[in-house]
């Protein structure tokens, strides 16, 4: 029996359509974690399940100003074709769109059968493979932070910050919200059957944090990646531009994607607590976060993947640039918040917004697994604040030095596999690269008139 004709998929269809649903989105995220999809009719939507929907594999290659980047396998290969097949277990329907239903799709290279090389959301199964012959199931917690902005006609970039109140971080309602952006962003939300908890305006104006709940790892990454992609569509259809970028205004600070992360085991139980350990924390516990410290220099390349993140980077601006952990200290690159038991976890505050989620993921939970094979205790915690370079090691603190720290260290790159890795490089160093050819305003300012 062919997919087109299997009962599952009938039953989809069948269901679909009593909900008035004749249009399904099939999305998957690309190198840099945005949405790539194509609108399939519900009636053809057993084809498209059956043999999948064609797109050209150097879309994973394309850059966000569409240049086509020579990536392995994309324009040397003549521009071959990838598969995306309906995740129809991921189908929900759409509360801002009538008659739409969205699923994520699973990419494959037909030349092969195999995955699609750079395809973020398989790099992520592979390293929870390699966890599961450790016995152990990672649990991710996200927290992401954006900015929501109104047209401008007047500024250089055609947008403004929604709403400039200050001191208004922690508050919700009209105080800094005069349009009730997060109450009707958050019902959607909750409505699209993500995870979404609670949310609030954050530190600078236009700024807001919304949470979403623990789960299993893919999970986890699947609800951010959709809930980035929602958040940006809901700022469209209000004529609004919603983003995730690093750093979006100088007089301004960043945008961060915190991630808790602890690691039940085969029977549910949460292998990070131990009252008896030191701090609490197990051996395990103990030995991730050593991981997660000594592969930080390579994890900031896709922790904090573009030229712009590292313009989040800097003293008293609680975004963490040197390497270091502490016990509840927010100035620590990894913080162990005061829960133990069920709750004990770290939270890594090294990453930014713009990270594509999938491959944060995938990184943080590699490097804490090999902290775990390695068996390595972390240094003493940072007491008091941070940001003290004789105390802590620096980050790499621009994209190509994270880059070079990501291919020079092979064990994370073993895990994260050669194919990706080097395709990963490659497109972001043309990102470096083009940007080192740009003339910016900055420049113009500071040199045009005096010299």
């Amino acid at each position: 029996m062919s997919a087109s004709e299997t009962p599952a998929v009938r039953q989809h269809q069948e269901r679909l359509a009593a909900e008035g649903i004749d249009v399904v989105r099939v999305t998957y995220p690309d190198l840099i974690g945005t949405d790539r999809a194509r609108d399939v009719l519900l009636d053809q939507l057993p084809t498209a399940c059956e043999h999948g929907l064609a797109f050209c594999r150097a879309v994973y290659h394309t850059s966000p100003q569409g240049d086509v980047v020579p990536v392995a396998g994309g324009l040397d290969a003549g521009l071959p074709d990838i598969h995306v097949r309906p995740d129809l277990d991921t189908l929900v329907a759409l509360p801002w769109e009538p008659g739409v239903a969205t699923c994520l799709g699973e990419t494959v290279d037909p030349a092969t059968g195999a995955p699609a090389p750079e395809s973020p959301r398989d790099l992520l199964r592979s390293v929870l493979a390699r966890c599961a012959e450790q016995g152990l199931r990672p649990v991710v917690g996200p927290e992401l932070e954006y900015f929501l902005c109104d047209a401008d006609p007047a500024s250089p970039s055609g947008w403004k910050r929604y709403s400039g109140a200050t001191g208004a971080v922690y508050t919700a309602g009209l105080r800094a919200d005069p349009d009730n952006h997060l109450l009707r962003t958050l019902r959607h939300l909750r409505d699209l059957r993500i995870g979404v908890t609670n949310g609030n305006h954050e530190f600078d104006g236009g700024q807001f944090e919304i949470n979403l709940a623990h789960s299993e790892a893919l999970s986890a990454a699947d609800r951010s990646f959709r809930f980035k992609a929602a958040v940006k569509e809901l700022a469209r259809k209000e004529g609004r531009l919603a983003t995730f970028m690093a750093r979006p205004f100088n007089d301004a600070g960043g945008s961060g994607f915190h991630l808790h992360l602890s690691c039940d085991d085969e029977r549910g139980r949460n292998t990070f607590d131990d009252p008896t350990g030191r701090h609490g924390l197990s051996d395990t516990a103990r030995h991730a976060i050593a991981g997660v410290l000594a592969h930080a220099p390579a994890l900031a390349a896709l922790a904090n993947p573009t030229v712009n993140s590292y313009k989040r980077f800097g003293p008293d601006t609680l975004a963490p640039w040197l390497i270091d952990w502490g016990l509840d200290n927010r100035s620590a690159m990894v913080r162990v918040p005061p829960e133990r038991g069920s709750g004990a976890r770290l939270e890594l505050r090294l990453g930014d917004a713009g990270a594509n989620p999938y491959l944060l993921i995938a990184g943080t939970i590699a490097a804490a697994l090999l902290g775990v094979r390695a068996g390595e205790e972390p240094p003493a915690p940072l007491e008091g604040y941070g940001y003290d370079t004789a105390r802590s090691a620096v980050l790499p603190m621009d994209l190509s030095a994270a880059l070079d720290a990501l291919e020079a260290d092979t064990a994370l790159t073993e895990i994260l596999g050669k194919a990706f890795t080097t395709s990963y490089l490659t497109y972001k160093r043309d990102e470096v690269a083009r940007f080192q050819r740009h003339v910016t305003d900055w420049e113009f300012t500071e040199y045009a008139y005096h010299l």
